[in-house]
């Protein structure tokens, strides 16, 4: 019986930036992954033909271009283990069925000008809403990648300004009615709901709304990246970086049960009955759904809304393509360098919100909804030299209701439902033609659900639906939003059905960001050992920037900007603070006589002394 101090369950990219951090702390870390290569939703293989390098599953990293782990290089994936991204200068394309194509390019300027073609209204309507999103970014993603506050006290907090009161309204309205406040063309309505639709959600959802404020600040603010090498690269510099702390990635090791002995989590027995103790604390990828199956002593209550946690409602179909050259395209060349492209079946908006409510009964809908794109174009390390790729994703249901398969099963049918994404695709590509295919493959919802079953239930990629209702502390719900589960001590949970959500964020940054707390450790010590990657286009030095401000300015573990207190004033017998928290929003406190004396018993003599003799200090910016 072998012993750790952290053991996790499942070596998915969350589950692995957690205990990296861990390791770091000097922590002995074991990670156990029930396949036989680590990653689950970021992988990169040969699924094909030796040479050719497909992703499973992720492809585009986008939210995590906005976490510390990489901003500030936290674990040195940047500057010590191989991690390189990247940036292409059109993140996101729409070409419709005529061949003309609505970009979305890093560049505001330049997207504009494209928008403007379609309409000039919408074009201006759109540089001023990016300035907002922009604005708001800054309150939002400092809360993406540490753990969330309760959903009622976020709700709350909202609601004391008018910026909060704008993103609560955002968050709980659906996209479709937020765009059509906004914009009057339908090409520009759909390049944006169809971007925002690759989370799985329909665009007239309520509680989704987010996406569309959020996702044009982001775009623009951090670009859209894909690593050198594949989605798995990530997957690969995380695992450097655990072995270089002593930690072991062990594959091929499936766990069965978390082992519990007096109300708390004490490791895991594996599949052929190998028991491996945990002294310190577990780590889970544990969907909410299969819980009860994983662990024991959780209240009743707990895993019966962990069990109600709503999935997506439908999934995707991955084809996976070897080319013999590069896919060519009848609209331009530009679409090939698109880091997001959508091919659309219609230009119409009321046609495609026809064909999301199909995919919702579980129809095969005539008017393809797909993406893809040749990866290889922008990265020539993914297929042998002079060749190409093609990566197809087709919104497909779960379970098909469809006259034509009903009462079949994927597995019977998922090369027709591929036939008929190809016969899309070929619309746009002029050589997806059979002599320079290669090979292919086609992964159906029921294949992802196989890939991942403790993570993708029912094909549903982000664990859990981005509903409103299981969003912040709630997600995926009330009890387990904290990343700990009711009746389980040392047990933490780490996957994309936790805040902030699926897609490739690096979430696990907070589940570490808990246990070092209840673990009596300091994370923000062991973050900063980290130096700055200035190879990284997207590190930014914010340091110098908030140092120059008029007032003083608390900052994170990360160094990033938390509060800028721009006034301290007295009004009767106590101390208002005026300033702004997270950089926009207004935030206003008051000090009291007991409050101001109990601060000064926390502080106590020596750092009365040290107060005093701070503003002499060398400071960062200095």
């Amino acid at each position: 019986m072998s012993s750790y101090d952290i053991v996790a369950m499942g070596a998915g990219h969350n589950g692995l930036v957690a205990a990296a951090y861990l390791a770091k702390a000097g922590k002995k870390v074991l990670v156990l992954e029930r396949k036989n290569h680590p990653g689950g939703g970021v992988s990169t293989q040969q699924l094909n033909t030796p040479g050719y390098w497909h992703d499973e599953h992720s492809s585009v990293h986008i939210m995590i271009q906005g976490n510390p782990m990489l901003r500030q290089d936290e674990l040195g994936l940047l500057s010590q283990h191989g991690l390189k991204y990247h940036y292409s200068p059109v993140p996101h394309a729409t070409v419709f069925p005529d061949q003309s194509v609505l970009y979305t390019y890093k560049d505001l300027d330049k997207t504009c000008e494209c928008f403007a073609k379609v309409s000039p209204r919408d074009a201006e309507t759109y540089r001023n809403f990016v300035k907002m999103s922009s604005d708001i970014l800054k309150v939002f993603m400092p809360g993406l990648y540490s753990p969330p506050p309760p959903l009622g006290e976020l709700v709350a907090m909202l609601d004391r300004t008018d910026e909060g009161r704008l993103m609560l309204e955002y968050m709980t309205r659906d996209c479709l009615s937020l765009v059509n406040d906004l914009y009057e063309s339908d090409k520009i309505k759909i390049h944006l709901l169809r971007l925002v639709s690759e989370n799985l959600q329909h665009p007239n959802e309520l509680g989704t709304g987010m996406g569309v404020l959020l996702m044009p600040g982001i775009i623009h603010t951090y670009g859209v990246s894909q690593p050198i090498g594949g989605s798995g690269k990530l997957t690969e510099a995380l695992v450097r970086c655990i072995e270089s702390h002593g930690g072991e990635v062990r594959c091929n090791a499936e766990v069965a049960q978390i082992l519990t002995s007096g109300g708390r989590a004490t490791g895991v027995r594996m599949s052929d009955g190998e028991q491996i103790l945990a002294k310190d604390a577990v780590i889970g990828a544990i969907h909410p759904h299969v819980v009860r199956k994983f662990v024991q002593g959780v209240p009743e209550p707990v895993l019966k809304k962990a069990e109600r946690t709503q999935l997506a409602p439908f999934s995707i179909m991955v084809s996976h393509y070897d080319l013999k050259e590069n896919a060519q395209y009848y609209a331009d060349d530009q679409v090939g360098y698109a880091t997001m492209c959508e091919f659309m079946a219609t230009d119409s908006l009321d046609e495609m919100l026809a064909d999301f409510d199909d995919l919702k009964r579980g129809l095969i809908t005539e008017r393809r909804l797909c993406a893809g794109g040749d990866e290889s174009i922008g990265d020539k390390t993914r297929v042998p030299a002079g060749a190409g790729m093609f990566h197809g994703i087709t919104f497909a249901p779960y379970t098909v209701t469809d006259k034509r398969w009903k009462d079949r099963h994927w597995d019977e049918f998922k090369e027709e439902i591929g036939d008929l994404s190809l016969a899309h695709y070929r619309k746009f590509v002029k050589n997806l033609t059979s002599d320079n295919i290669i090979a292919r493959s086609i992964v159906s919802p029921v294949d992802l659900e196989r890939s991942s079953p403790n993570s993708m239930m029912r094909g549903d990629l982000h664990g859990v639906a981005p509903y409103f209702h299981q969003s912040a502390g709630a997600r995926p719900t009330q009890d387990l939003g904290q990343y700990t589960v009711p009746g389980v001590e040392r047990l933490y949970l780490a996957g994309p059905f936790q805040h902030p959500g699926g897609g490739v964020y690096g979430a696990g940054r907070a589940t570490a960001i808990k246990m070092f707390e209840e673990l009596g450790m300091d994370f923000g010590a062991v973050a900063a050992g980290a130096r700055q990657d200035n190879a990284n286009p997207n590190v930014v030095a914010t340091a110098e920037k908030v140092t120059k401000k008029e007032g003083m300015v608390l900052r994170g573990p990360a160094n990033e900007e938390l509060m800028h207190v721009e006034a301290i004033d007295r009004v009767g017998d106590e101390l208002v603070i005026k300033g702004k928290s997270f950089g926009t929003m207004p935030m206003q406190a008051r000090l009291d006589a007991d409050s101001a004396r109990a601060g000064l018993k926390l502080l106590g003599l020596g750092k009365l002394a040290f107060l005093a003799t701070l503003p002499l200090r060398k400071g960062t910016g200095d």
